[in-house]
């Protein structure tokens, strides 16, 4: 069964704007941890190509591989907003959830052995800090759904007055 998005808010990256930066991965590393670590980040910056470069977070995928796959059933979903959660006391680190992601989303922290997995910064009332604190504003969030109709619009306002207009 193919991975889906269609339901939740998840972060999204314009890569047109994002400059690989990282701030995404620090500012996430000291939300959660109180250390600017971006290996301790639960969302990751990635150079696909020479010039072009995206973030990757938890796309809160319907029917989540991830939870699917944990074997001692550590991670749960909330079916109103998607979010995963990680039972600490449950979780063994034995990686299946990192296996399981189609957008390698997931890490095992090197100090506890626990999978970690964005959170949205469900806790915080001004929601994801990479989101906020984006200095190029390629980062937001969203649903599949709203970024295909914004796909969409932009094919249809190129085909009516050209690229770029």
């Amino acid at each position: 069964m193919p991975t889906s998005t269609s339901k939740y808010q998840y972060i999204a990256n314009d890569p047109q704007k994002c400059v690989g930066c990282q701030l995404c991965e620090y500012i996430c590393s000291y939300t959660k941890t109180d250390a600017f670590n971006s290996l301790r980040s639960r969302i990751r910056t990635v150079r696909v190509a020479e010039v072009l470069i995206t973030s990757l977070a938890c796309r809160t995928c319907e029917n989540a591989p991830c939870v699917i796959a944990c074997p001692r059933d550590a991670l749960t979903q909330n079916p109103d907003t998607g979010i995963i959660r990680v039972d600490d006391g449950r979780c063994d680190g034995c990686a299946w959830c990192i296996e399981a992601c189609d957008f390698g989303a997931i890490s095992i922290n090197p100090r506890t052995k626990l999978a970690e997995i964005c959170d949205l910064c469900q806790d915080l009332e001004d929601g994801p800090q990479c989101v906020k604190w984006c200095p190029k504003g390629a980062l937001e969030l969203t649903t599949p759904d709203r970024r295909a109709q914004r796909a969409r619009r932009k094919l249809a306002v190129e085909e009516v007055i050209g690229p770029g207009g």
